[in-house]
Formats: C-alpha cells, sequence, structure tokens
C-alpha cells in the first residue's frame, strides 16, 4: 500500500503516535507533498525549534521507502476538477488542503491526515488511524 502524510500526520508521527506509527510501518511507500514540506517549513520557521526540526524532517525524509509526491500537469488538472468539485458541492476546503488531495490522488496514494473535511473529497480515500 502506498500512503501520502498530511501535515498533521507528519506532527503526531513525530510525537510518537504508535497507532500511525505501526500504520506507516506497514506500508510499501510514504509519499510526502511539497505542499505539505512547505506548510512543516512555516511551522518550523515561526516555532523554537528551527534547526532541530528541520534535521528531523531531512532523516524522515531520507529513509528508505519515504519520498516527495510529484504533482505534474496531471495533478494541477486533478486539483482544478477537486475545487469545481468541492465548489459545486458546498463543500470547500483550505486550498492547501486540496492541493494535498490532488497529490495523493495523481500518485495512487491513500492519505493519511485526522482533518475531517478531506472526507467530502470525491475519490479520495483517507486513513486516520
Amino acid at each position: 500500500m502506498k500512503v501520502c502524510i498530511d501535515t498533521n500526520a507528519y506532527s503526531r508521527l513525530m510525537l510518537g503516535h504508535a497507532p500511525l506509527k505501526d500504520l506507516l510501518e506497514s506500508v510499501d511507500e510514504i509519499l510526502v507533498p511539497a505542499t505539505v514540506l512547505g506548510e512543516l517549513h512555516a511551522g518550523f520557521e515561526l516555532g523554537s525549534r528551527c534547526q532541530a526540526n528541520r534535521e528531523q524532517l531531512a532523516s524522515f525524509l531520507s529513509q528508505p521507502g519515504v519520498d516527495r509526491a510529484v504533482v505534474d500537469d496531471g495533478g494541477a488538472e486533478r486539483y482544478g476538477s477537486l475545487v469545481s468539485q468541492l465548489s459545486r458541492a458546498g463543500t470547500p476546503i483550505p486550498t492547501n488542503d486540496i492541493w494535498i488531495a490532488a497529490a495523493a490522488m495523481e500518485c495512487g496514494a491513500r492519505l493519511v491526515s485526522y482533518d475531517s473535511h478531506f472526507a467530502s473529497v470525491p475519490g479520495l480515500l483517507v486513513l486516520a488511524p
């Protein structure tokens, strides 16, 4: 199984959330979208442990089976489609989260997140261990 992690999943993992750790140890591939990396770096910059958090992230990204989720033209088209679908359904979600959903879907991955609004995204498989 391939999973894509949201910012809140990464944060919980770094805090030692056992069910999430168990899940991630059982998957074939963990993908991290650029949007999640951006959100993490923004948090690092605003916090008091910027360098330590950067080093922890670099260590995580260097592990076997962990890679970045790349959004290409197909992912951008999926993003546009999701914006339209969510808007028409009256269930918009934050813009960054639409990009994260599009990345996961484009990569054929399940999204690991604790944000309930991802349930509004048609076709997105979400895990919240």
